[in-house]
Formats: structure tokens, sequence, C-alpha cells
């Protein structure tokens, strides 16, 4: 598993993101428990994910935080990464983001592709 904390601060909202490689359904389920068992982890307020299986089908988990899961995919798909779970958890700061928080989610997986390479 990789992950980058503090990617990104906005408004008082803090930003992270893990990942690494699945193969199915699965392994999504089990990346995300083993995630959540962090506490500071399960206590986020979104912990938003996508994934582009080997067969190129996405899969994606918007938590609460609607649309998110489909800039992660959009993203894999633009990086032609697949059999790779990116999951980029929010701590809400109390101020509305609005559109912002989808560049902030940008921004985070596009720091994970960073680190990849």
């Amino acid at each position: 598993m990789l992950q980058l904390l503090n990617v990104v601060s906005d408004r008082g909202s803090k930003y992270a993101v893990s990942g690494g490689p699945v193969s199915g359904r699965a392994d999504v389920d089990a990346f995300l428990k083993s995630l959540k068992k962090n506490k500071k982890f399960a206590k986020a307020t979104h912990n938003t994910w996508g994934v582009l299986f080997e067969d190129g089908t996405p899969l994606k988990g918007d938590d609460g935080e609607s649309g998110a899961g489909l800039v992660i995919v959009r993203m894999l798909e633009r990086q032609e990464l697949t059999g790779h779970l990116v999951v980029v958890t929010r701590w809400y700061g109390g101020v509305k983001l609005g559109g912002d928080r989808f560049r902030r989610v940008q921004d985070c997986v596009a720091a994970y592709f960073a680190e990849l390479n």
C-alpha cells in the first residue's frame, strides 16, 4: 500500500491518498477494510475511491462526496492504470468547498501518480 498523508489542505479540510494493486471487488473491500482499521481513516468524513480493473471495468465509491469517485476513475483511465485502487480521504474542515473539492481530489490523485513513477 502506498499512502501519502497531508497531500493538500483547503479551508480547513485535509486530504490524504492511498492505493495499491487489486484484482477484483473482494480485493477492493479488503483494502478499504484494512485502511479503516486505522482510526484516523475510519473517522474521516469521506473515503472516496476508484478502480479500473484489468478488463477495463470501472468501479467507484463516493462515500458521500458525490462525483468524487468518477473523478478518480477518469484519471485512472487517462493514465491507463488498471488493476489499481486509489482512495482519496477527506477530513472535513467546516467550510464547504463547492466545485473546488474535485480539484483537491485531482491534486491528490496526481500526487499519487507522481509517487508511483
